[in-house]
């Protein structure tokens, strides 16, 4: 995201700033005039005070000139992309511009970036003509998702010498947002999902019959063959039958963020899995024109959605995927023990589709998530097996853990409920849940005839 360029007029410090800014050899020089002149009057020696007087008026000269310095420079600072998924590179333009009458010194540019993105930046620039321009990049990476601000952006300017070096700073600064991966999803046909849509589309008028039929008053370019001619006669005014007015397809995405459900820390533990997951499941929605909603075990959503979620169309699809990305960018482990709050907010309507990740789940929770599939139309949950996620791959399983039977008693309240294992990739158990269903739909035709 690029910013406004911003002019940076050098200010007049006081007289302790500019002695502040002396550097080593600076010091050294003064401290070495003094100590000179110390011993020629001690010693009677005017040769000698005239070397110490040398040594220390010329640091003193080379800062007052320094501090006298007048430079008025534009800095600009790019970012591309401003929003990039973890573990991939953005790379930083950094524009400076001379906009006085008087060519610059020796600059030194360095701009502060957090450490989690790399080392701090330094770069050198040559003298820099009146009006004239130099940029220079940098590429920054993070592992860890998370919003990190980069600048302000720092100017250190030094004599011909070495004597000084001062430094000047910008006011602004921007914000790169680290975003959790996206991974591509293979399209699938969902539970009860209508043609060309998907689980929740619903039809906002009974169609299915004569008596069924809710008409209206005719308007000035209704179609004639759309006139009810048995509620004409009843009201005694043309009426026409309504269109067909089907809602949108929805989903929601709910993500279990307590801080019990999960253990370890880094890019590779079982909450960024779930995170990751998430993201890749409201983007794929997205894409396929559904109404997504991203809920968490707190009951709350993303700011600025609306009732029924971000509607998925054109424009208003990247829009809502942004917003949803930044929220997933710095989303953290909530302070609840239970899903109570989630199931409260989803026992309001009916849900549509509902994709759920979840956590180490104990009785009581697993009771509370069964319970939701009462208010959805289909209902995935990617439950993460605690066990694989913090044992190493050669320890023995830890017989008992309840994973597996709270996933059979998601299954049996109507869930296709899906184990993660550690290092499981989100595409393949996207297709491991359409199978899952597929062959439950199978086998419930089976017992139905």
């Amino acid at each position: 995201m690029a910013t406004p360029a911003e002019t940076g007029r050098e200010e007049t410090g006081g007289i302790r700033t500019a002695l502040a800014g002396l550097t080593t050899r600076g010091r050294s020089f003064l401290a070495a005039g003094i100590a000179a002149v110390i011993c020629a009057y001690i010693l009677g020696q005017a040769d000698l005070r005239r070397v110490g007087l040398l040594l220390a008026v010329l640091p003193l000269i080379c800062t007052a000139v320094l501090y006298r310095t007048r430079y008025r420079v534009a800095g600009n600072r790019r970012l591309s992309p401003a929003r990039v998924p973890a573990g991939s590179e953005a790379r930083v333009h950094l524009r400076m511009d001379n906009v006085s009458r008087l060519p610059t010194g020796l600059l030194m540019l360095q701009d502060r970036v957090p450490y989690v993105l790399g080392p701090r930046p330094r770069f050198v620039l040559d003298r820099v003509e009146p009006g004239g321009r130099r940029e220079v990049s940098y590429r920054v990476r993070s592992d860890l998702r998370g919003r990190y601000p980069l600048g302000p952006l720092q100017l250190r300017l030094t004599d011909p010498f070495g004597m000084c070096e001062l430094t000047r700073s910008f006011s602004t600064f921007d914000t790169l947002t680290v975003i959790p991966k996206v991974e591509p999803l293979p399209p699938i046909r969902l539970s009860g999902e209508a043609k060309g849509y998907g689980d929740g589309r619903q039809r906002s008028l009974a169609l299915a019959g004569e008596d069924d039929v809710i008409p209206r008053g005719y308007r000035y370019g209704d179609d004639l063959r759309r006139v009810h001619w048995r509620s004409t006669a009843r009201y005694g005014e043309l009426m026409v039958r309504r269109e067909e007015q089907p809602q949108r397809a929805r989903c929601t995405v709910l993500l279990d963020t307590r801080g019990g459900a999960y253990e370890g820390a880094g890019p590779d533990s079982a909450f960024e899995w779930a995170v990751s997951g998430a993201a890749s499941v409201l983007v794929h929605m997205l894409e396929r024109n559904f109404s997504v909603r991203l809920l968490t075990d707190t009951g709350s959503s993303v700011p600025g959605e609306g009732a029924d979620g971000f509607a998925g169309t054109g424009q208003e699809s990247a829009e809502a995927a942004g917003l949803m990305m930044d929220t997933l960018a710095v989303i953290d482990h909530s302070d609840g023990t239970g899903l109570s709050r989630a199931y409260d907010v989803l026992r309001g309507g009916n849900e549509g589709l509902l994709v759920a990740f979840l956590g180490d789940l104990d009785e009581e929770q697993a009771t509370v998530a069964a319970k939701m599939r009462q208010r959805s139309g289909g209902a995935v949950a990617f439950v993460l097996d605690p066990d694989t996620w913090v044992r190493e791959p050669t320890d023995v399983p830890a017989p008992g853990n309840g994973h597996e039977e709270r996933l059979r008693m998601l299954r049996e309240a109507g869930w296709t409920a899906v184990s993660v294992p550690r290092g499981a990739g989100m595409a393949e158990l996207w297709r491991q849940a359409d199978r899952e269903r597929t062959g439950l739909a199978a086998l419930s035709g089976e017992a139905r005839r």
